[in-house]
């Protein structure tokens, strides 16, 4: 780690130097997908060492406001979890750091004489997470709790600004900002604060909490599927609640980060939002709205399944199916495309490209109208899981149940007028109309989950939660919620990336190599769904590591 920080540090003046080769080939698979893999899976470890801390030192908070002691405990285990991963992330990004370098050494020059004053700081909180984490981690329970809990926030402040700075290297490729029409440097703080930097700071924020949620959740459903007691069994199920419950979290508002994005990017450069929307990347949207569906049902179908072990929560289950026909029908909109692949004898009898009928469900209004919906329904789920075993016993039980139910209409009706009205105006208008339904859909959960907390304040409980007594179809749910996310991520990280073009840095550094060219649908999911079986076979590998460091210290106390 010493010599990636000493090259980090070095590497502005030591490759702004000209001249040399502009590219050189990596044997086999060529440099552009050996950097795509390892990009790629440094990503996803350090997405997963990032969230891990902000939901750890958040249990261990409610460990410590609620004086339980198995948040305290889960928080543990989750931070070993981490450190494992961590060393992984770091060699990937070692790994990274010299292939870049090897392969593209000039676009490495270029990037090096824009941000060559950001090495040092970058290197600096490198080491502040890393000591930090170690601190975290080994300080369990010989620290006191204030002043352990105080470095777990740190740690997380830390590896915030760590992403941010990495993220703004990234962010410049697509937004070039702070230089002249020459591409040199003129002002660094306006190339870190380029257009899309604080989109992608919030979005991948919000994901990476999403994404660690599930992964944890996999992590319980490995060893819930392997247990072989009942208290295992019923720990992990405990455990795989927790996760889901963070990435469900952090799934509702995600799409609205996504949005801010796009945004973003339509604002920088309309012919880039087009080639998102509306060109060659528009099919991939088609993959990542079924992607996106499975997580809301994957997500939906463990809250359901989790109901068959709360006692008292069997008055739900006559909802459950009017919610899965309300998420179908959503998710057949949300995956509908605007134009399809037909021969020219389907398209003579459609009239054109576009279907007659399926072709308006195919445009934004239709589809920002069936995700609100799908969101309102996920939470409905859960706020039905939440009460499953609670009764209200407040003496304004009753108007406070209508209320909930006249917010939750009223946001439907508000998101539902605006999508259909989005057909009879302008597309500018039309774009305009997402924020009101953001903001309908938004309001709604926030209130309804403030009366909720009053209402069920001094509840009267119907019976316990059984842990553990859970069909094993629902660990396999959060398998699939863990693979979703992670396809979904490398797919995403493909648009992002691909938006360039032929362009290094977009409009300012162009690609003169012989991948100067934007991958297919097909070869690009070959490519990511790989990278996927890799990382996850790592993860394998981790997890196996962390129940054999957890015998050997159940040896050694016994």
């Amino acid at each position: 780690m010493l010599l990636v920080a000493a090259v980090l540090v070095l590497a502005g003046p030591a490759l702004a130097q000209e001249g040399g080769e502009a590219y050189r080939d990596f044997p086999i698979v060529g440099s552009r997908v050996a950097i795509w893999v390892i990009a790629q899976l440094h990503l996803l470890f350090g997405a997963f060492v990032l969230a891990v801390p902000l939901f750890a030192v958040t249990i261990e908070y409610m460990g410590m406001r609620t004086g339980d002691q198995r948040y305290d405990d889960l928080a543990h285990e989750f931070t070993r979890l981490l450190t494992m991963a961590f060393s992984t992330t770091a060699i990937f990004g070692a790994m990274l750091l010299f292939m870049l370098l090897g392969l593209y050494p000039k676009f490495m020059s270029y990037l090096s004489s824009i941000f060559s004053a950001t090495f040092l700081p970058y290197v600096l909180l490198f080491f502040g997470e890393t000591f930090s984490l170690y601190i975290y981690y080994y300080g369990w329970g010989k620290l006191s709790p204030r002043v352990h809990l105080s470095i777990g926030v740190l740690l997380n402040v830390i590896g915030i600004l760590v992403m941010m700075v990495a993220n703004a290297w990234v962010t410049f490729m697509t937004s070039p900002a702070g230089i002249d029409d020459s591409g040199a440097l003129v002002n660094v703080w306006d190339a870190i604060a380029n257009p899309t930097w604080m989109p992608i700071n919030i979005h991948r924020v919000i994901a990476n909490v999403a994404f660690g949620g599930s992964i944890a959740g996999a992590y319980a459903a490995f060893n819930f599927l392997t247990a072989k007691t009942d208290e295992e069994r019923a720990h992990y199920d405990w455990m795989g609640y927790i996760g889901n419950f963070v990435a469900i979290v952090a799934l509702l508002p995600l799409p609205f980060a996504g949005y801010y994005l796009g945004r973003e990017i339509y604002a920088f450069n309309q012919q880039m939002g087009i080639t998102m929307m509306g060109g060659v990347f528009s099919w991939l949207f088609i993959v990542q709205a079924v992607l996106i569906g499975a997580l809301f049902l994957a997500a939906n179908y463990y809250l359901w399944l989790g109901m068959a072990r709360i006692e008292g929560a069997e008055r739900f289950r006559p909802a459950i199916k009017y919610l899965l026909i309300l998420l179908t029908i959503c998710l057949m909109i949300w995956a509908t495309p605007h134009s399809m692949v037909a021969s020219l004898e389907e398209s003579r009898k459609m009239g054109g490209a576009h279907h007659p009928v399926l072709g308006f469900l195919g445009v934004m209004s239709a589809k920002n109208t069936a995700v609100n919906l799908m969101i309102l329904t996920t939470y409905i789920s859960f706020l039905l899981y939440r009460r499953g075993n609670r009764i209200a016993t407040v003496a304004w039980a009753r108007s406070g149940n209508i209320a909930q139910v006249a917010i939750f209409v009223g946001a439907a009706a508000v998101v539902i007028f605006l999508g259909v009205y989005g057909y009879y105006v302008e597309a500018s208008v039309r774009i305009g109309f997402s924020v009101p339904q953001v903001g309908a859909v938004l309001f709604a959960m926030i209130a309804v989950t403030v009366i909720d907390a009053f209402l069920f304040k001094d509840c009267r409980e119907t019976g316990g939660i059984r842990w553990g007594e859970i069909s094993p179809r629902s660990q396999y749910a959060l398998l699939l919620l863990a693979i979703s996310f992670t396809w979904l991520m490398g797919l995403m990280g493909y648009v992002r990336s691909g938006l360039r073009q032929h362009w290094h840095v977009y409009g300012v550094v162009r690609d003169t190599s012989a991948d100067a060219f934007t991958p297919t649908l097909g070869y690009a999911t070959m490519v990511v769904s790989v990278t996927v079986l890799i990382f996850f076979a790592f993860l394998v590998f981790i997890f196996w590591l962390s129940r054999l460091s957890q015998k050997q210290a159940y040896r050694a106390q016994s």
